[in-house]
């Protein structure tokens, strides 16, 4: 029992989320500490969610067009001059490099926190005319950011994985049409794979993208009531385009600047997903992003195992041929009631328990991770049901999201009842704002709430107040607090 009080989650989720969370992300194999602050290392279990988050975006990525390509991590400051509005809005998080061996850089060098100044210079090479557009680019690479005080991990780091997107369009017809593309994936990928709910909509001009004409996102209200931006797609017009000099003859004989996008997801999305579905037990992991969608648990006496170890095997081999990511855990030095910890803690959905009995009766017990749920099945119907269960967790992971997402969307009426909100459990809060940035900042200095997001098909009464200032209103927004 004292080894299972070790390995298990010792922090309630309601009590102290954040311990909780920590406890999570490490102890079901997902992340360790680096020695450097604000770095982390990505264990096999918590790269595989990533690589499938990788593989079933870039699936829609190439099917749309999109090419991969790699930039290098360092960024001469000579070139970062070039677009001084936009990367000074980075400096204070930049990593410089100012030496090589023992010589002092003449030119020092940043290390990539995003990559629209190399890559707009390489673009103004490849591109001459209409025929060379759309451009459309993605790198799948880490960036850094000195996030040194207030790291969590996924979450904050000063490293991370993600793919920031690029490209370039005669118009701002394709621009537009290529960020609303992106922001319906990210969605997509979001909900039906990771079973998050988001809302879809515009950053205000104080929060949006520095450089951008407008930048479109995707916001999630975590469990403690806080919010998560999902991702983002931005409109950068030509405001890149005209300093890097990405011009192209158009078919009119005319030299035109390029339209251009921009858009990014990280590996804060698994952040995202522990503190969305994860129990006081770990992780709780929808099937379509599961590493592992089921484990086969053999439970046998000595005399009885190497009955129980073949039909375990017979098994294995007719969920693999159905393509199921499933697992034998034929580990010997471990008890099947470790076993078990071990696997919810880890948040694989299914469990499939099998002894000499159940092989004799020709069942199976199933054990759903979401409910914790105990069920006999024929062993002729395993395949069919496995799918079915994977199916049903799949979906009502996402409703119970939605559910207490929907149920923590507040509108206001005035700003009193907004602060009390934010103070006593926080959420999304609907509130009518007159447009003006110094009632954002001021509700931002007062309340530790920003605007998350204007909701798309915005269209606020006319008799509304800022919920601040009492101006007429011209927008209802959300605010939250958020990480």
């Amino acid at each position: 029992m004292s080894e299972l009080k070790e390995i298990g989650i010792t922090t309630k989720k309601e009590g102290d989320f954040s311990e909780w969370y920590t406890q999570v992300v490490t102890k079901a194999g997902l992340i360790d500490y680096s020695p450097v602050k604000g770095f982390i290392i990505l264990k096999p279990y918590g790269y595989r969610i990533w690589e499938i988050i990788k593989e079933s975006l870039d699936r829609k990525l190439q099917e749309s067009g999109h090419q991969n390509g790699f930039l290098p991590v360092l960024i001469p400051e000579s070139l970062l001059s070039k677009e001084k509005e936009h990367f000074k809005g980075f400096t204070p998080e930049v990593f410089w490099v100012t030496k090589a061996g023992n010589n002092e850089l003449t030119d020092k060098l940043a290390v990539r926190p995003t990559s629209e100044t190399l890559a707009y210079q390489i673009f103004s090479k490849w591109i001459m005319s209409y025929r060379d557009l759309p451009l459309k680019i993605n790198f799948w690479n880490s960036a850094l950011r000195a996030e040194i005080k207030a790291t969590k991990p996924f979450i904050r780091n000063s490293e991370f994985l993600w793919q920031e997107g690029h490209t370039v369009h005669e118009n701002r017809k394709g621009a537009d049409e290529e960020v609303f593309l992106i922001l319906d994936y990210y969605q997509c990928i979001i909900e039906n794979f990771l079973a998050i709910p988001t809302i879809r909509g515009v950053k205000t001009e104080k929060e949006k993208f520095v450089g951008a004409l407008y930048t479109t996102t995707l916001e999630s209200l975590m469990p403690d009531g806080k919010a998560l931006q999902m991702a983002t797609s931005h409109n950068l017009g030509q405001n890149f385009s005209k300093p890097f000099e990405i011009r192209f003859l158009g078919r009119d004989s005319k030299q035109y600047f390029g339209w251009q996008t921009s858009w990014g997801l990280s590996w804060r999305v698994i952040g995202a997903l522990v503190m969305m579905h994860g129990d006081n037990k770990g992780l709780i992991l929808p099937p379509k992003i599961a590493p592992i969608q089921l484990v086969i648990v053999p439970i046998f006496k000595n005399k009885d195992r190497d009955i129980v170890i073949e039909e375990s095997n017979k098994l294995l081999a007719e969920l693999k041929e159905k393509e199921f990511r499933v697992i034998l855990d034929d580990r010997e030095e471990y008890t099947a009631g470790w076993k078990f910890n071990d696997w919810e803690i880890k948040g694989v959905p299914l469990r499939i328990n099998i002894g000499i009995r159940d092989i004799k009766n020709k069942n199976l017990e199933i054990v759903r991770r979401d409910t914790g749920e105990k069920i006999l099945i024929n062993r002729e119907d395993c395949s069919d049901r496995v799918g079915f269960y994977l199916d049903q967790i799949q979906r009502l992971l996402f409703e119970k999201a939605k559910e207490m997402q929907d149920n923590n969307i507040i509108k206001v009426s005035n700003y009193q009842e907004m602060k009390n909100i934010l103070k006593e459990k926080g959420g999304f809060i609907l509130a009518d704002w007159c447009e003006k940035e110094d009632c954002e900042i001021d509700i931002k200095n007062d309340t530790g709430a920003d605007i998350r997001l204007v909701p798309f098909n915005n269209k606020p009464d006319s008799e509304d107040k800022c919920i601040y200032c009492n101006a007429h209103s011209k927008k209802t927004v959300i605010f939250a607090k958020a990480y």
